[in-house]
Parts: structure tokens; sequence; C-alpha cells
């Protein structure tokens, strides 16, 4: 065993049950999520003594207002609300929960690695696709939009990792990402960057992806494979394989697996157009160029 059990102190363990399993209650609900986020930032924050005054049509300075209305999701934008080709509906709910998710790592009690990591294995239930039991997400993680990411039981998810998902994205059991990853599902096109092409990523049952590691969209992570630190992965990484360097290439099968795994010289098949998910733009969608250009 590489880890052993910490337990808090009984007082401490009650009320972070009571909290997340009140919070967990109210996102289950038929209750608007967006004012549940609102009431859990404002309590967590310690600002509703402020909250309430501004409610009550007291005085605040611009700057007060600012912060007070920025713990209602609906008065705030994430980047991923601007691609067009955004499921609004699904969006609409999965935008709530992961403002939550960011504005409570701001906060000093997303130090509290016990309280932190129970809380965003709650809001992990309700804000991916699927997310399996016994996971744990540490602090920093981002997502594009959540909802289409699935993840099995017992996955690890380490500081500082982003998970796109503007396509669709599946982690598997027992997965380890290790600080700093990057696991992409959309890629732009070399010519014209305002083009965006959607992928299926996909990291297999009990595979590691190491420090700072960036998996290509499209990519597939075989079973019980390992990505080397820094490296990155242009193709599918077979079962078993490690995988090292800029562009990854397979240079080992891991010990006792040689039967079981392709050949090292069969390694590095580019697979992304099998995987690649086509959609379709509302024909009265207004698009415009970021960068300036007519298009």
């Amino acid at each position: 065993m590489t880890k052993r059990y910490v337990s808090l102190p009984d007082e401490a363990e009650a009320g972070m049950r009571e909290f997340i399993d009140e919070v967990d209650r109210r996102l289950s609900s038929d209750e608007d999520t967006c004012a549940v986020v609102e009431d859990v930032l404002i309590d967590l924050s310690g600002d509703r003594e402020a909250y309430e005054r501004w409610q009550a049509g007291e005085s605040m300075s611009a700057a007060e207002r600012v912060r007070l209305q920025s713990y209602d999701p609906c008065n705030t934008t994430l980047e991923s609300e601007y691609y067009a080709e955004k499921d609004e509906e699904r969006f609409r709910r999965s935008k709530h929960l992961q403002w939550l998710w960011r504005q409570f790592d701001s906060l000093p009690i997303a130090d509290n690695v016990e309280f932190a990591l129970r809380f965003r294995r709650m809001l992990a239930n309700h804000l991916f696709e699927e997310c399996g039991d016994d996971c744990r997400f540490f602090k920093g993680i981002t997502f594009t939009y959540g909802h289409n990411i699935t993840i099995g039981d017992n996955t690890v998810i380490h500081d500082e990792v982003h998970l796109d998902d503007r396509g669709k994205l599946t982690i598997g059991d027992r997965v380890s990402v290790s600080d700093g990853v990057h696991v992409y599902s959309h890629d732009h096109d070399v010519v014209d960057q305002t083009a965006v092409r959607n992928y299926h990523t996909v990291v297999e049952d009990d595979v590691r992806l190491t420090y700072d590691a960036m998996i290509r969209a499209g990519c597939k992570v075989g079973e019980n494979a390992i990505v080397g630190a820094r490296a990155i992965v242009q193709h599918d990484v077979p079962a078993h394989h490690i995988a090292i360097g800029m562009p990854a290439k397979s240079v080992k099968i891991k010990p006792g697996w040689a039967d079981a795994a392709i050949p090292i010289e069969d390694a590095g098949v580019n697979r992304q157009e099998q995987r690649r998910i086509e959609y379709d733009l509302p024909d009265d969608l207004e698009v415009f160029d970021e960068f300036g250009r007519d298009l």
C-alpha cells in the first residue's frame, strides 16, 4: 500500500457530511441549479451578511456589487460558452456546476484535502455524463463543458489537469492522471484555425498519464499503458506499452505483459479520423471571427 487512512475529528466529519449531503440533495431536486450554486458560494465565502444588505437595497460600491453578482453563475460567462457548436440545453446546467467547481477551488477551504475531495466527487456525479465510484479530483482541474466526460471507478485526477470535452472524453477505471496533464478532444485546422474538428478521446483502464503529458484529440491510450512525463501523444498508444518523447513513441512493453501486447514496431498508428464527431451548426447562428478577419 502506498497510502494510509486519515480520519477527521468526529465533529468536523459530521459537519462535512451534513453540508455535502445537503448540497447533493439540492442539486438532485427540482430546485433551480443557479440558485443552489449562488447559495453555496455565498455561504462558503462568508459573504451572507453583505449579500443580504445588497438585497435589502443598501448602498454598495461597484466592486462589491460585481463580487456579489458573480456568485450567481447566470451573471458570468465561461470561454466554452462562446463555442458555436455547444449543446445549449446541456450546457445550461453544466455551466452552473462548472462555475461552482471553479469558484470552490479559489476558496481557502479547497485546501482542506478531505473535504475538497468529497465535495468535488459529489459535484462530478452531477456534472459529468458519468462518474464512477471512489474517484479523487484534486485542485485546479478544468473542463470545457463537463457533460461530455465519462470516468470510471477509482480514477485519480491530480492538480492543474485540463480535461477538454469539447468533443467526447472517456477515461476508464483506476487511471492515474498526474499534475499538469492536458487531454484534448478537439483540434483546429492548420490553415484556418477557426475550423474546429471534434473527436472522441479514450484513456482505457489502468493507464498512467504522467507529469505534464499531452494527449491529442482522437487518440486512444490503451489499457495498462504509461505515457511518460511531458510526452506528446499524437497516435494511439497500444495496451501495456510505455510511450515517451515529443512526439511520443512506444519504447518498451511493461514487464510481464509481452504476450498480451502488440510488438513495439506495430505501434504508432493514428486512428484519429475513426473517432471524429460530426456536428451541425444552426442555420441562424451569428458567427464572428475573434481574429477580426472577414469570414
